[in-house]
């Protein structure tokens, strides 16, 4: 087999360069994709002027002040007349959070003094559990009630 007429598979018979694209072109891409954001950018604005002029709340966390967790916000989202009742409905949510951290201090100091583990490891799932439960399942919808139904109230007086 006389193989000494092939061509050479490595010999580069055109060079190619990616860079040699005509400027001219390469400006009216530019210039396209250019317009194209443009139109995104405005597009994007007019989706957040609706989100806006629909009341859709922004909701970024606030609370607790050293570590935001969730948002909350009385003084601006709750009309006045409800301030009060949000306010008692928030020191109430507190006060069973405080009472489930003082039933697992409580316990420990029992434990401590020789008392069974049991009952600490279950005061402490109850305190987990019925901090995060007693917000997601009674103090979120009531505030959440209370600021859109209260809002809604609001502007059908609008219309009256």
């Amino acid at each position: 087999m006389n193989r000494h007429h092939d061509p050479n598979p490595f010999d580069e018979e055109e060079v190619v360069n990616p860079f040699s694209i005509c400027p001219r072109l390469l400006f009216l891409d530019l210039a396209s994709w250019e317009a194209d954001l443009k139109r995104r950018e405005k597009e994007i604005k007019q989706r957040e002027d609706a989100v806006a002029k629909a009341g859709v709340p922004n909701d970024n966390r606030n609370w607790p002040p050293f570590f935001p967790i969730i948002h909350h916000d009385i003084a601006n989202e709750i009309p006045v007349h409800a301030q009060r009742l949000q306010y008692l409905a928030f020191a109430s949510w507190l006060g069973i959070v405080l009472c489930l951290v003082f039933n697992v201090i409580a316990v420990t100091a029992c434990w401590i003094k020789g008392g069974g583990v049991k009952i600490f490891f279950l005061a402490t799932i109850c305190a987990l559990l019925g901090c995060l439960l007693s917000y997601v399942l009674w103090y979120r919808p009531l505030y959440r009630a209370m600021r859109l139904v209260f809002r809604n109230i609001e502007k059908e007086k609008v219309y009256l």
